[in-house]
């Protein structure tokens, strides 16, 4: 497994670890890996190149855990047909999609975290007081863009289901430029969402590997201001600050992970694009659902039994991306009553109309 950041960094890549470490437990393997893997802490080295050393030290199936690594997986595949490669939130292998390429030893696997980030969107909104939300964003592409856009689908959702005014939802987007600080390159987290919550945003959600918004909020809630976060990621990310914490969307990449390495195993094993959703029944059940969301200490009893209301409701079949929806320049691009197809969620060009900040990086 190749990690794009810290094994244990609260996040993305540390719930990719702990799925790795369920894979063990499960299936009897065992689980190489290489962490932050990136260019800032790997100057001059690709992730092909890191997973030939896996490769030469017997991995016989390689998980590339980052969009950042897309094209690296691409190579590695094809360099090494006899190896099973998992690539983790990319398409390639999608008939349907704008890139596709047959492979057949690679598998893209992603998370219906669309959903997860409408939860977190709706919790936002519920807690926040200035109808003002943040949103910490990490680089710009179609998976960020869809994301940010599915959290405030959810909020805008939440915010006029509890009676607000539709004209008074705020919601800026800041980008920092990567998945999480490299200092001298991205903007700095910290001072992101220290710039969100001193002017009236009482409520930031993160949209990067980590949840350093919760530690910037924990420090102005002991100063007496009432702020909270939504972390990202990681099923126990809350605890970097519960005090502050509404609760997390996150990712369970161990059952599917499990799935397509018996197939491997096994000899069933076939290229697929996956796009899973929660399992509606349960989406915290550890074994079964790759998406869920935890509900942190910070939220409140009543905005929780609304956030339960809303769950059930996308459970029941609640599609938030059905139109009318526009661009965030006017352009339509749902009409009244249209339900989006996967190719315009998984693509979406642009943010969405009422959204703040950049659709494109200048």
């Amino acid at each position: 497994m190749l990690l794009v950041g810290p094994y244990n960094d609260n996040g993305w890549s540390q719930a990719h670890y702990e799925a790795g470490k369920y894979v063990e437990e499960n299936l009897g393997a065992t689980m190489l890996y290489l962490d932050k893997v990136n260019p800032a802490d790997r100057p001059g080295t690709t992730p092909d190149q890191l997973a030939e050393e896996l490769v030469a030290q017997g991995a016989k199936l390689v998980i590339f855990n980052s969009d950042d690594m897309k094209d690296a997986s691409t190579t590695f595949a094809k360099a090494h047909p006899d190896v099973y490669v998992i690539m983790a939130s990319g398409d390639q292998v999608w008939s349907d999609g704008k890139a596709f390429e047959a492979m057949p030893n690679l598998t893209n696997i992603m998370g219906r975290m669309e959903y997860g980030k409408m939860m977190a969107g709706c919790a936002a909104a519920l807690a926040s007081e200035t109808h003002k939300i943040g949103y910490l964003g990490p680089l710009i592409n179609d998976e960020t863009r869809r994301l940010a856009a599915s959290a405030y689908l959810g909020a805008k959702y939440c915010h006029e289901k509890a009676g607000g005014d539709p004209a008074s939802l705020e919601f800026k987007v800041t980008w920092i430029g990567f998945w999480f600080n490299i200092p001298g390159v991205t903007l700095d987290p910290v001072q992101v969402s220290n710039d969100f919550y001193t002017t009236d945003y009482d409520v930031v959600i993160s949209g990067i590997d980590n949840p350093v918004n919760l530690g910037e909020a924990a420090k102005l809630k002991a100063e007496g201001k009432n702020v909270s976060g939504v972390a990202y990621d990681y099923v126990a990310a809350c605890e970097a600050a519960p005090e502050v914490c509404i609760g997390v969307p996150y990712f369970n990449w161990g059952p599917e992970y499990v799935k397509a390495i018996t197939s491997a195993q096994d000899g069933s094993w076939s290229s697929q694009f996956l796009w899973a959703s929660p399992d509606w029944a349960d989406i915290n059940n550890p074994d079964t659902s790759i998406v869920g969301f935890e509900k942190g200490p910070a939220l409140a009893e009543d905005d929780a039994a609304v956030l339960d209301e809303f769950i059930t409701e996308l459970a029941g079949g609640l599609n938030l991306w059905s139109g009318p929806i526009n661009l965030q320049d006017g352009t339509a691009y749902l009409a009244d009553g249209e339900v989006a197809s996967d190719q315009q969620v998984w693509y979406l060009p642009q943010l969405l109309e009422g959204m703040e900040g950049l659709s494109a990086s200048e």
